[in-house]
């Protein structure tokens, strides 16, 4: 049998173990109590509502879906009609979503039940989940350490077992670091699918919905249920669903890789590197291949992603000037009130990242930057293709280097846009990759081809066992 929280709980709550009620309460009281500052808003009336309509078809001996009543969390960037969705942030804490995002909207048509919007870093903005107004987001394993950025709050939620499973948003590894600092599974699919319907934007053309759980099949169920074309979404497509068989099977995979610039770097932590190298031996004796690729060194491509990831946000970001949304501040004219709302509503973090991409989309800057950019991130996608055609899976560590202090990021932005080295060259090639808790203290991460996330699964299983 897999592990499976998803599984678990479903046969309790058929064989009447538990009731949907007395879970979600559970559920409810550790969040409330939590001190690793998850939380931004809790979902109690509709969390428990929903769980009451559980109980009532369990009684009635009607059948229920695999998600039915599994309580999940939602990071606090996705709309869910009726609920706060604050960003994290200061311009949007009072802001109520209107509707629902499609991906959230699927998992409560499958009968999941949310109970946490939860803490991140403010729009997205950082990779420690410090960015926020709702306070630092503690490490699940030690709380003096940050728990990981931007989905921090989703990932230490999942560790600590307060949400069976979390909703998380990865733009340039926001999904996987987080998951590597506190050692549960987080997968970003191939982009587009699954629709980014009522996701707030980042940087649009990397934005993935990603679930974060405690296995390879609980991500593998919920990647399911959120999948498909949406008419809402241009960039959705559809795709096959992958069933639980499908993943036991590892046979096709007989050639990984590794890029040797990502190892053989002053940037990474000897701890981390040797524990990946010794990684690298257990899979060669399985009798797999292992190939030394050659790729983009590592400070090309955080400079690459932040240069389009900064740009797509300036642009992104400019609808929110308190005229529309959020919290307006007036001054003596529109120009000033827009002026002082921004600059006294957005973080540090958030300003630093709308005046970088005002500047590299700038008259007389655009092409000498922006344009090369477009134009490395295509470089780098051909690059990827190459790969796929010599190995399955590229294998890399998940971060350079272990989670820093609370506090250490914010005052060194630089090296905290660094400690993305090994997550953002995916992402501008839009691949399915994912994080697992082996191999190094903060995780292996294996990626794919795109539309091959089935293929992620398979080795991400075969791994459980192998190191």
């Amino acid at each position: 049998m897999m592990d499976s929280q998803i599984h678990k709980i479903h046969q309790q709550l058929v064989d009447k173990k538990i009731s949907c009620t007395a879970l979600v309460q559970q559920k409810l009281n550790a969040l409330k109590e939590n001190t690793n500052n998850t939380v931004n808003s809790l979902l109690d009336d509709l969390a428990l509502k929903l769980a009451a309509k559980v109980d009532v078809k369990i009684a009635k001996g009607d059948p229920i879906g695999l998600l039915e009543g599994i309580p999940f969390g939602i990071k606090d960037v996705y709309m869910l009609q009726g609920t706060y969705t604050t960003a994290s942030s200061n311009l949007l804490k009072n802001y109520k979503s209107a509707y629902t995002a499609t991906a959230i909207q699927k998992l409560l048509d499958a009968g999941a039940i949310p109970i946490v919007k939860e803490n991140c870093d403010s729009f997205g903005h950082g990779s420690s989940s410090e960015n926020t107004i709702f306070g630092a987001v503690k490490n699940a394993n030690n709380p003096d350490l940050v728990g990981g950025g931007s989905s921090g709050g989703s990932a230490v939620n999942v560790a600590k077992e307060y949400t069976i499973f979390s909703i998380g948003g990865d733009t340039g590894g926001s999904v996987r670091q987080p998951a590597g600092y506190n050692h549960v599974y987080g997968l970003k699919p191939t982009y587009g699918r699954i629709s980014r319907y009522g996701l707030m934007a980042y940087a649009s053309s990397t934005d993935c919905v990603g679930p974060i759980a405690k296995s390879v099949e609980d991500i593998r169920i919920v990647l399911n249920a959120m999948s498909g074309k949406d008419v809402k979404d241009q960039t959705t497509y559809a795709s096959a669903e992958i069933t639980k068989d499908s993943i036991l099977n590892s046979k096709s995979i007989k050639t990984i890789g590794y890029f040797k610039n990502f190892i053989e770097n002053d940037a990474i932590d000897s701890k981390i590197k040797a524990d990946f190298l010794i990684a690298i031996e257990k899979i060669k004796a399985k009798g797999i291949e292992v190939k030394e690729l050659d790729f983009f060194k590592s400070d090309i491509l955080v400079s690459t992603y932040y240069t389009l990831a900064m740009a797509e946000t300036a642009s992104n970001l400019s609808r929110l000037d308190g005229s529309n949304y959020g919290n307006r501040i007036e001054d003596k004219n529109l120009k000033e009130s827009y002026a002082i709302t921004r600059s006294e509503n957005f973080s540090e973090e958030t300003k630093r990242r709308i005046v970088g991409g005002n500047q590299v989309l700038s008259q007389g800057f655009s092409d000498e930057i922006y344009l090369k950019g477009l134009a490395l991130r295509d470089a780098i996608s051909e690059n990827f293709e190459n790969d796929f055609k010599e190995v399955d899976i590229i294998l890399s560590p998940v971060t350079p280097n272990s989670p820093p202090k609370i506090g250490d990021s914010l005052k060194d932005p630089h090296a905290m846009y660094l400690s993305d080295a090994y997550t953002v060259g995916f992402s501008l090639g839009q691949l399915p990759t994912l994080t697992i808790p082996q191999g190094t203290e903060t995780g292996l991460q294996i990626t794919a081809a795109k539309n091959n996330d089935e293929l992620v699964l398979k080795f991400a299983n075969f791994l459980k066992d192998t190191i």
